[in-house]
């Protein structure tokens, strides 16, 4: 059996294959199904896994274009801002950065054009947010 935690070796198998089965993680995991249901039900409870998603290649996308998306935000409209934000349906997830920009957000749209407007029209407009500054995805290569 792996040094490896048993919560780590679970959340890496679902990082892996979200699709995983309790079967199948309980297989790769090395421990049974009433164990994994037990720490994924603790895990979800704790905040530790806040969703399950599909990896999507954006070149393969038709009539979708991906972008991430740096933002500044001013600092005493923080607050206000990213609420905001989180409610714009174009945003598919938004993250606090140490980076470059406070936030980054994922940002889908049907071309790079309505993306532009989801960008200048949307989330410019919001206040306090100072600057974004779209990267257009192309190719999942991993």
């Amino acid at each position: 059996m792996s040094s490896e935690s048993t919560r780590d070796r679970i959340l890496s198998v679902l990082e892996t294959d979200a699709k995983a089965s309790y079967g199948e993680i309980a297989e790769r995991a090395d421990v049974s199904k009433p164990t994994v249901r037990k720490y994924i039900d603790q895990l979800e409870s704790e905040g530790v896994i806040v969703g399950y998603s599909a990896e999507i290649d954006p070149k393969k996308l038709s009539g979708q274009s991906i972008a991430l998306v740096g933002m500044d935000v001013e600092s005493e409209r923080y607050v206000e801002a990213t609420r905001r934000l989180q409610e714009l349906e174009e945003i598919e997830a938004l993250y606090t950065s140490s980076g470059d920009h406070m936030l980054m957000a994922e940002v889908r749209a049907g071309d790079g054009d309505e993306l532009g407007d989801v960008i200048s029209e949307e989330i410019l407009t919001i206040d306090g947010v100072t600057a974004a500054h779209p990267s257009f995805l192309q190719e999942r290569l991993k």
